[in-house]
């Protein structure tokens, strides 16, 4: 079993940053690959961003590609999320997910087993 608890969300301005987190524990280790996604009232869960634990390969969705940045910490055991330029349409719940395996991070939801409770983001006009 592994336990994700995401953090950092909150509300923020057009256009300002936010740095969400999700702790990892249990058992993990380098054969996860990590994601986070995102959902908006009334709208399907999205893919955001992946990565994989042990190639740090990462993986970004059309709607925030140079905006935001995931990265893996491997001695806390968290996979930061860095959002930058936000826009309206990034409200949502956002969530973080991972997958048991060694493949690439899956951009569709049903293929992740584990999921933290997630944390709302807000983004203002």
């Amino acid at each position: 079993q592994v336990q994700l608890v995401e953090s950092g969300g909150g509300l923020v301005q057009d256009g300002g940053s936010l740095r969400l987190s999700c702790a990892a524990s249990g058992r993990t280790g380098s054969s996860y690959a990590m994601g986070w996604f995102r959902q908006a009232p009334g709208k399907e869960r999205e893919f955001v961003s992946g990565i994989t634990w042990s190639s740090g390969r990462r993986y970004y969705a059309d709607s925030v590609k140079g905006r935001f940045t995931i990265s893996r910490d491997s001695a806390k055991n968290t996979v930061p999320l860095q959002m930058n330029s936000l826009k309206p349409e990034d409200t949502a719940v956002y969530y973080c997910a991972a997958k048991y395996g060694l493949g690439d991070a899956p951009t569709r939801w049903e293929e992740y087993d584990y999921w933290g409770q997630g944390t709302q983001v807000t983004v203002s006009s």
